[in-house]
């Protein structure tokens, strides 16, 4: 099994939009058994959060269900539990490296990268643009999925 943590700054715009993004790409491919699929924010600022009202809008027009998802924090034990930690910016990768004490492993990546642009996933909790996000998190869920698969 796979194990994927999907990471942003508070856990209640990107990183939940792209773990249910990628929980439903991989439901729709007979594939739900080989991952395990969860998000998390460097920070604890919206701790306890419900998803933001803006992802959810997107995610309920997509047909795909966020209910019952809170905001939680990633911490330092994380890193033996999951494979990938996939941070939505730069931002994130820089914040993950600090809650982890380094990458060792080579396990942070940036979403993007896997749609092979270098770029952050825009964060709508400042533009306002949900849909713009999207985009990005489509972008890189279909490639994270497609670099998964061939490997």
């Amino acid at each position: 099994m796979i194990k994927i943590m999907f990471v942003c700054h508070g856990n209640i715009c990107r990183s939940p939009m792209a773990e249910f993004m990628f929980k439903h790409l991989v439901e729709s491919k007979g594939e739900s058994d080989k991952f395990f699929i969860a998000s998390s924010g460097t920070s604890s600022e919206e701790y306890g959060s419900p998803v933001h009202y803006g992802t959810k809008r997107i995610l309920d027009r997509l047909n795909i269900s966020c209910n019952g998802k809170r905001a939680v924090v990633l911490k330092a034990k994380d890193y033996d539990e999951f494979d990938y930690f996939i941070g939505m910016d730069n931002r994130n990768l820089i914040n993950m490296q600090r809650i982890f004490g380094g990458d060792s492993k080579g396990k942070i990546k940036l979403l993007l990268s896997f749609a092979g642009e270098n770029k952050d996933v825009s964060d709508p909790y400042w533009s306002g643009d949900f849909e713009e996000t999207k985009r990005d998190v489509e972008r890189g869920v279909n490639g994270l999925y497609e670099y998964l698969k061939n490997i």
